[in-house]
């Protein structure tokens, strides 16, 4: 006979051990690997240790039926085919074999060949028994992997939207940049063709527009942008008490609202769709934002809700972090002020000089075509120049005389001192850099750290020049004021050795033009 086993391993069951010693040498021959066992009790034991692919017991046994050890296998693993022998059959064996799993029933005596046949089959059966389980496994752990595939990629997508919205607002430096932000996103990541945003101020007041864009304004087409922005002029004007009314219901409840095509709300038309988020701080609507939509095919859902919302509270907590900074910005640099102001006191002589070189300085770059951050970061800087001052002996800053060499270096050291008080708010970088090298000589013979050329920060080599300009046509303690024409002839020789010869020339044509001249006009 053919080896049809592939080693399988079968358990027979027994308690007359001539039986076992037979089959054992039968189904050995075969090339079977054969356990046996005295009862259902050590048929569990071998089970435990054993992988079974086949079972044939008795059912007449000590302390454990067949048909018990039946029930015992097809709770452990019902991929185990049990066969039954017996050699009193009955009705009622035979049906409850059936309950218990079993999968065949043998009459003792049991011929040899009989139950090789049988094992054959049973064995057959079973591998396209376990082919089946583990295909419905394969098919069902597919299914799941598919749903978990469709839900990563929906966790995914909002993650990509979520992190849009965190990179398109985190980069604002303003409310109204805020704001502003947050509505082109809100282009960006609904259908909504317009978005607007109000602030509510109160409860008997009407909500005050202070931003909106539409779509194509966002791309920069102008002529898909007269369109729209007529589609918009006839939502909100067709009747604006009602688009007015949705924005006010929207502050009242303080809760988003979505209206899809056939809403019926007064004044707003079946094919238009519109959400109104509101935005909260401190728990308060301050504002409300409001989307639109005029094409039947681009409607909300709430998956937008979603997403505006979150938008939104991240914005409050921009708004009002940014309000909190400018409020501790405002303080501090109005106790530096003050600090500037306490040194320019001590020596009347100087009063209102941090003041004038920062005019000056602003007049050079706004000419120059320095951005308006750059203009900040002047005025800002400028006031402060000479903060470090605070630091230097009052027989030193105020002696009416020549200064000793001693005296000179100890002088020098109020640009350092300057930055290290601006350093200690961990603010200010490029301000505190000016401050540091606002005494910087472009040929390198400045101080304090004999910076050459374009190695000095711009904004520090063109408030050089107007730092030395002030002191030049201002009295001092140690000298009157010097003439205009005499400040400019000192300045212009010094192109290209103590000032940067492109801010030199600068300077001159603004001192022409007699731009300076409301500055110091109370000087003269």
């Amino acid at each position: 006979m053919p080896d049809f086993s592939d080693k399988k391993t079968i358990l027979f069951v027994d308690d007359e051990e001539s039986i076992l010693e037979i089959v054992t040498e039968h189904f050995q021959d075969l090339g079977f690997r054969v356990l046996t066992a005295g009862n259902g009790f050590e048929a569990l034991e071998a089970l435990k240790k054993n992988r079974v692919d086949c079972c044939f017991t008795d059912i007449n046994m000590p302390e454990m039926d067949g048909l018990e050890l039946a029930e015992h296998i097809r709770k452990k693993d019902n991929t185990i085919p049990v066969v039954v022998m017996t050699g009193f059959p009955s009705l009622d064996n035979t049906i409850q074999t059936l309950k218990n799993g079993v999968v065949d029933f043998l009459i003792k005596p049991v011929n040899l060949n009989q139950m090789t046949l049988c094992l054959k089959r049973v064995l057959r059966e079973r591998e396209l028994f376990v082919k089946n389980i583990l295909l419905n496994k394969e098919v069902a752990n597919k299914r799941q992997i598919e749903s978990l595939n469709r839900e990563l990629e929906t966790k995914v997508s909002e993650l990509s939207v979520l992190n849009r919205i965190m990179a398109g607002l985190v980069p604002s430096q303003s409310g109204a940049q805020v704001f502003d932000h947050m509505l082109r996103l809100t282009l960006e990541i609904t259908p909504a063709l317009h978005a607007s945003f109000f602030i509510v101020t109160g409860p008997a007041q009407l909500p005050v527009k202070i931003a909106e864009v539409a779509k194509y304004e966002a791309a920069g087409d102008e002529t898909m942008l007269s369109g729209v922005a007529e589609t918009v002029a006839l939502f909100e004007t067709a009747d604006p008490d009602a688009f007015t009314s949705l924005v006010i219901e929207v502050a009242e409840d303080a809760a988003p609202l979505l209206l899809s095509p056939g809403a019926e709300k007064p004044g707003v038309y079946p094919a238009h769709s519109f959400v109104g988020i509101p935005l909260k701080i401190r728990k308060s609507v301050f504002g409300v934002l409001t989307a639109t939509s005029d094409d039947p095919a681009l409607v909300f859902t709430e998956k937008d809700i979603y997403y505006l919302g979150f938008m939104v509270r991240q914005a409050a907590y921009l708004v009002e972090n940014l309000a909190l900074y400018e409020n501790i910005y405002d303080n501090l640099f109005s106790t530096l002020s003050a600090l500037v102001k306490a040194v320019e006191a001590r020596d009347a002589y100087t009063k209102e000089h941090s003041s004038r070189v920062t005019k000056v300085a602003k007049i050079m770059a706004r000419t120059y075509g320095c951005s308006e951050a750059e203009t900040d970061v002047l005025d800002f800087s400028g006031r402060l120049h000479d903060i470090g001052k605070i630091g230097i002996r009052d027989d030193i800053l105020l002696k009416p005389g020549s200064l000793s060499a001693e005296e000179f270096e100890t002088i020098k050291t109020h640009p350092v001192i300057g930055e290290n008080i601006i350093a200690q708010l961990g603010l200010w970088d490029r301000e505190k850099r000016i401050i540091r090298h606002h005494h910087e000589r472009f040929d390198g013979m400045g101080y304090p750290d004999g910076l050459v050329g374009e190695e000095i920060p711009f904004l520090a080599r063109m408030l050089s020049v107007a730092d030395v300009y002030d002191a030049m046509i201002s009295q001092r303690a140690y000298r009157k004021a010097m003439p205009d024409k005499d400040v400019i002839n000192i300045i212009s020789s010094e192109r290209g050795r103590q000032f940067d010869p492109s801010l030199v020339d600068l300077f001159c044509e603004l001192q022409a033009t007699a731009a300076f001249d409301p500055i110091y006009s109370a000087l003269k």
